[in-house]
């Protein structure tokens, strides 16, 4: 099943009397329970298309559709409910919460977003600190975690609200080689625990032999899709 769908899709920007096109006739489909890198050098597109696919962005032109929603066509407020029922983010510089626990920062999206009761909360998140190995830690916070438990607590709250797809742009580019390793593999735990669909933006070697399906962008144009690194 396409989890995502994406024909003729571009993204241009105005700068003074220069139009920059960010994305260009980007087309592709990845499927639900995938594992997958948009790859490429600074500057090639690959978080802006990230971007388009988490509803943070919109579309220039061309179609674009998540979860069978064309997201091309949702208002603020939409694109913004629908984010918050569908899409987990992973950022490079995990972005918790500091004055909240690690309990509380994987709650908050449930209370904020969801508005799920408390006990339906309690249960959920204990689920997901005992998936991601952070349940000794849950009172902790922030500042008294290491990168790789930071990290580990930003996986389980993308996850919380039962997201069906988690976008994690450069998720590894502030830990160390080991426990880039760790939490890449913590994701590929999720995804076979929880079916759910990994995209990530990256230029990090680990991630993309990880990765099941790469494209490469150069100069905001897919030049080349790979599966398991051989060549499609």
């Amino acid at each position: 099943m396409s989890l995502i769908t994406a024909s003729g899709l571009c993204k241009k920007y105005q700068s003074g009397d220069i139009t920059v096109e960010a994305i260009k006739d980007a087309t592709f489909t990845i499927e639900q329970g995938s594992f997958v890198a948009f790859v490429g050098p600074s500057g090639s597109g690959k978080s802006t298309l990230l971007n388009m696919v988490g509803c943070l962005d919109t579309p220039s032109c061309g179609n674009l559709k998540v979860l069978d929603t064309d997201v091309s066509t949702l208002s603020q407020k939409e694109a913004a409910i629908f984010r918050g029922k569908n899409i987990g983010f992973v950022f490079q510089d995990f972005n918790l919460i500091p004055v909240l626990s690690a309990y509380e920062n994987i709650e908050y999206p449930l209370i904020m977003v969801q508005d799920w009761p408390a006990e339906k909360r309690h249960a959920r998140v204990m689920e997901l600190l005992e998936a991601v190995g952070m349940a000794d830690q849950a009172q902790k916070q922030p500042g008294q975690l290491s990168g790789g438990q930071k990290q580990r607590v930003a996986v389980a709250r993308a996850l919380v609200t039962q997201s069906q797809l988690v976008l994690a742009d450069e998720p590894t580019a502030n830990l160390d080689s080991n426990t880039a390793h760790k939490v890449i593999d913590l994701m590929k735990e999720m995804r076979e625990k929880f079916g759910t669909t990994f995209i990530f933006s990256t230029h990090d070697a680990k991630v993309m032999a990880e990765a099941e399906i790469t494209f490469t962008l150069v100069d905001g144009e897919i030049v080349n899709k790979s599966k398991e690194g051989a060549h499609v």
